[in-house]
């Protein structure tokens, strides 16, 4: 691994107090990049800047509501504050609250729906602005999903909103590019992460499935390389995003899943 890959990136991400995002903020100070820690779960970040400062890694923690454009655009400001600029925007964070499709409530269609692609129009645009401002372009990176290509029954809010993701991702390609600003995402599968532990508890709770465990082993039996990912596993791909070995690529998701949806 290239430990300078990201020497000198100054990042934000969001959703990054746990799961995919935690790994990536470790994976991107590891290789030289000062990080952004954002979540509603400020504890969360405080841990994982400790785990960073503590390898010698430069890092902040800032409590970010994606749904509240006032703390994204705090957390940015924050991120200059202490860095001087903004390189890379990584828009991870995400939630799922599966109801099957005759359950699904307007209550759970719009809380979906604010976080995965709402939170995500507010990370790309906050952060553009302030790369359009600094003059020397930036990345910004999505967090995508397989279930952005392909409804499930038990979650149908949560693909509609991934598929939003994506639908993002391409129209911010269109408008940034005159800005030297590239945006791409990432769409993953199955991911061994606390939210999917929430999802298996929710699906036990219901009734549609018997035993924790049961849901994700059903889901990865079409996983070509024959097992779920770990979120380590994801943070070389938006590594590579977010160095400039990606400065030709715009507008583009790319399936990061193990061969479970082939697109």
């Amino acid at each position: 691994m290239d430990t300078e890959r990201l020497k000198d990136k100054n990042v934000v991400i969001t959703g990054a107090a746990q799961g995919m995002g935690a790994a990536i903020a470790e994976h991107y100070a590891a290789q030289g990049a000062r990080i952004c820690v954002t979540d509603v779960n400020i504890d969360g970040c405080n841990d994982v800047v400790g785990r960073i400062r503590d390898k010698g890694g430069e890092a902040i923690a800032v409590e970010v509501d994606v749904t509240d454009r006032a703390t994204v655009k705090a957390a940015v400001a924050a991120a200059v504050e202490a860095f001087g600029s903004i390189n890379v925007m990584l828009n991870n964070a995400g939630i799922n609250k599966p109801l099957m499709f005759l359950d699904i409530t307007e209550d759970n269609w719009h809380r979906i729906m604010d976080v995965n692609a709402l939170g995500v129009l507010i990370g790309m645009q906050e952060a553009a602005k302030q790369m359009i401002a600094q003059g020397s372009g930036g990345k910004i990176i999505n967090t995508a999903s397989i279930a952005g290509r392909q409804g499930y029954a038990e979650f149908a809010p949560y693909c509609v909103s991934k598929a939003g993701v994506i639908s993002l991702t391409q129209a911010g390609a269109r408008e940034m590019a005159p800005h030297k600003i590239t945006v791409n995402g990432i769409a993953p599968g199955v991911v061994v992460t606390p939210l999917w532990d929430g999802l298996e508890q929710d699906m036990i709770d219901k009734g549609v499935i018997k035993k924790k465990g049961e849901f994700i082993e059903s889901f990865s039996a079409s996983i070509l390389l024959g097992f779920p990912s770990k979120p380590v596993d994801l943070a070389g791909i938006t590594a590579f995003l977010a160095s400039s070995d990606s400065d030709y690529i715009t507008g583009q998701i790319i399936m990061c899943d193990g061969g479970m949806i082939l697109v």
